[in-house]
């Protein structure tokens, strides 16, 4: 589903949006969530109102394009939760302050980036599956919990194929915001090759991310191994592999 303006005219009577694609992070106008790549930009120089792609499309359609995970549901789109207290998304399972897409039952909630979210999918030119679970076997790369939820709400995770590494989507979309607060997701940042590695390890913590001469083959394919994995998932956060994507896993491997 694509539409190349939009009319926000509540948000933003003055002008259509118009989409777009940038490398640089915004803080989207509609869900006030962090994003990347697509967008829909007022063409006015002096201002700055964007939205996701995904809520600029809900306000097109009114219903989500993408949705997979919760099939049952008939989502429909709101500008603000239409019912009484806090709702928290069910995929990310982080709060929801703006744009957001309600089951008509009020069952469950989504932000609508997260509805855009990829089920399954897979590295080019390897075996490794990457899914995303509501239960997982290991500790998040991030929180070192197993479980992430909030209220009602057990978030979802992406899980790799041996069931080894796994990335709570909340977690995931809070280290990519840290990432940007600290000046990480720039391209000229990302051109120095310690600042990666920064960024990697803000990634996953607890876990070598760094290739060295004296490890031997089996940690060297395990360091690749994990960072095959957070660049799918990343990717699945951000939208798609664009150049900041794959500039920050450009690290030596030799």
């Amino acid at each position: 589903a694509g539409l190349l303006e939009i009319y926000d005219k509540d948000g933003h009577p003055e002008h259509k949006l118009r989409l777009e694609r940038s490398e640089v992070p915004f803080i989207c106008g509609g869900c006030k969530e962090l994003g990347f790549g697509l967008r829909y930009q007022c063409p006015n120089m002096n201002c700055d109102y964007i939205l996701h792609h995904e809520c600029g499309l809900g306000l097109g359609y009114g219903r989500p394009p993408t949705q997979k995970f919760f099939k049952k549901c008939d989502f429909q789109f709101h500008r603000q939760n239409p019912l009484p207290g806090t709702r928290i998304c069910d995929i990310c399972a982080l709060d929801i302050r703006g744009f957001l897409y309600q089951c008509s039952r009020g069952d469950y909630d989504l932000h609508p980036h997260c509805t855009s979210l990829p089920l399954t999918f897979t590295h080019p030119g390897s075996n490794e599956v990457i899914k995303l679970r509501e239960k997982i076997e290991s500790r998040c790369l991030k929180c070192q919990r197993k479980e992430r939820a909030s209220g009602r709400v057990q978030g979802l995770s992406y899980v790799s194929s041996d069931g080894m590494l796994c990335y709570h989507v909340a977690c995931l979309k809070e280290a990519c915001f840290d990432n940007w607060t600290m000046g990480y997701f720039q391209l000229d940042a990302l051109a120095n090759e310690e600042r990666r590695i920064l960024a990697l390890q803000n990634l996953a913590p607890n876990q070598e991310v760094r290739i060295r001469a004296a490890q031997s083959a089996n940690a060297m394919r395990g360091i690749r191994l994990l960072i095959t994995f957070l660049k799918l998932v990343v990717s699945a956060i951000l939208g798609e592999p664009f150049t900041l994507v794959s500039t920050l896993f450009q690290i030596s491997q030799s």
